[in-house]
């Protein structure tokens, strides 16, 4: 298998997206990979009623009227193309100002979830917006497409919901379980990365072998180079580890996500979208 080449950070017209491209050039400086920039356009978006043609078919209208629709919707089009084309330009000469990396853009045409599945292979972390450009029209505090593609996508995702603040520390909400532990694995994988110390917390119901898997991953850590602390904090993991991001001023979370099926956090609620909307930091999701 090869090894993943790049950072993909998805944006779209919205605030989000200048967070989203600091974020991302700052992983693509620390993990010495190039970022790319990919804006998805949706079809179903340019497609809008400009004018009402509901009295113009007639028997020698319609070539005329197909012909006109033809045309205004490639204007749309072109429209679209031509200000999603602006908008990446802004953004790569925003990360290229600070960062010595290289910066590519692609702008496609299709579905979000189905064109980062395609693209994983060459991809070591997404960056998204945990709220995208229908923020402004709904309440939603957590975009429906997090979740959705953190399901999907095998790979790492930065989700960020504010303004860039490089990560001086980071905490991972640890359980001891398969997709935590490989949290802790690949962190340790990436010495660019140890310069950033690192607190690994239990939390809930303690285990027998709380003390154990503590202690692996703090051996893990500290032979890849990293700066580590441990605590178990007994009492609910979402306040536990919300209140121990402030005390610990930690500024990167990484967890483990979605473990349940989607119908089991249906009926039993989501503990990676009750610390997503939670925490103010950005985090790093693991589904592996």
């Amino acid at each position: 298998m090869l090894k993943p080449r790049k950072i993909l950070a998805c944006v779209d017209q919205s605030p989000y997206a200048d967070y989203v491209a600091d974020y991302a050039a700052w992983a693509a400086r620390k993990l010495v990979l190039p970022l790319e920039l990919l804006h998805i356009i949706d079809r179903h978006q340019e497609i809008s009623a400009s004018t009402d043609h509901s009295g113009a078919i007639g028997v020698d209208a319609q070539e005329n009227l197909l012909n006109q629709l033809t045309e205004e919707e490639g204007t749309r089009a072109r429209q679209v193309r031509d200000r999603g084309r602006v908008f990446l330009n802004g953004l790569r000469q925003r990360c290229e100002a600070n960062e010595s990396i290289s910066v590519d853009t692609r702008q496609r045409y299709g579905q979000l979830l189905s064109t980062l599945e395609e693209q994983q292979q060459d991809v070591a972390l997404y960056v998204l917006g945990r709220r995208g450009e229908s923020a402004a029209h709904t309440r939603r505090d957590l975009g429906r497409h997090v979740e959705m593609i953190s399901r999907q996508v095998r790979r790492p995702i930065l989700t960020v919901a504010g303004e860039f603040i490089e990560p001086r520390r980071a905490l991972i909400a640890y359980d001891g379980k398969r997709m935590t532990r490989r949290c802790v694995e690949l962190i340790a994988k990436n010495p660019t990365l140890n310069d950033i110390p690192v607190h690994v917390i239990m939390s809930g119901k303690r285990a027998t072998d709380a003390d154990k898997h503590l202690q692996w991953a703090k051996n893990t850590l500290n032979t890849a180079g990293f700066t580590v602390e441990t605590a178990y904090l007994p009492g609910d993991p979402e306040q536990e580890i919300t209140r121990a991001i402030g005390e610990r001023e930690a500024d990167l979370l990484v967890m483990g996500a979605y473990s349940r099926s989607p119908w089991r956090s249906l009926i039993l609620g989501s503990r990676t979208n009750d610390l997503l909307r939670a925490s103010q930091v950005p985090t790093v999701t693991i589904h592996l």
